[in-house]
């Protein structure tokens, strides 16, 4: 099973944590795409606009008649065929949401976690401790435990740490998010995952409980002993005798 060091924001060891293999074992690239294609799809916007022959500006009166001119017929100035005129089957505001089953997304989020965690980027402190609301006195405990780029803070929901929320919010890089709001691509993005271990352990039974059952299953197969099978017996000539008769 494999471990990891709890630090206080000192920087002093506290503990050793024992994380669950069946989380911080396999990564799964495919799916971590397909989980920050959809956070990022969301984040769009979507509010291009193109104006068609109705709401571009201009007369909707005939330029001249139809026939005896010469000339192209023409109904509207607005004409798509002429300049400052209308726009055909150009972008209009949509959202480019779609849905993204919970199970792929809680399987990316245990792969994010195995990435972090094999790349040595995953922290884990006893408690985010902030006496004071002072950024400079939070930038300090960062540095005491060697972030020096950005950083990903993660604590429980309904923490009530408000020092911590006033101390880190002004600092370039430092993004501050609930353990039931942590997305894959939150990992990605930033170069250090910091957990607190009430937030991990929390985290670590709801990505279990989403487990696939045949998965679960041979977890279970691998960490129990194997049984040594026996050979089948044959049966002897007097025993087959018997059976006939």
């Amino acid at each position: 099973m494999a471990t990891i060091d709890v630090h206080n924001l000192s920087g002093n060891k506290v503990r050793t944590l024992e994380l669950a293999d069946e989380i911080f074992r396999r990564v799964n690239e495919d799916l971590l795409w397909e989980a920050v294609k959809h956070y990022r799809a969301a984040q769009r916007a979507g509010t291009h606009a193109t104006k068609n022959r109705w709401r571009v500006s201009g007369s909707g009166k005939k330029l001249w008649r139809q026939k005896g001119t010469g000339r192209a017929r023409i109904g509207s100035i607005r004409s798509p065929l002429w300049r400052h005129g209308g726009t055909v089957h150009g972008p209009q505001p949509r959202s480019y949401e779609y849905s993204f089953p919970r199970k792929k997304l809680l399987g990316a989020l245990r792969s994010a976690l195995a990435a972090k965690f094999a790349d040595g980027k995953l922290m884990v402190v006893d408690a985010f401790d902030v006496k004071e609301v002072k950024t400079k006195t939070f930038r300090e405990a960062l540095d005491k435990l060697k972030v020096d780029g950005t950083a990903l803070l993660v604590e429980v929901p309904k923490h009530g740490n408000r020092n911590l929320e006033l101390s880190s919010r002004n600092l370039e890089g430092i993004e501050l998010v609930a353990g039931n709001q942590v997305h894959p691509y939150h990992l990605l993005r930033y170069d250090r995952a910091i957990f607190t271990q009430p937030a991990i352990e929390k985290l670590e039974l709801t990505l279990k409980s989403s487990l696939p059952k045949k998965q679960r299953q041979g977890e279970k197969a691998e960490s129990a002993p194997k049984k040594t099978s026996r050979a089948p017996r044959r049966r002897t000539r007097h025993e087959k005798a018997a059976e006939v008769a």
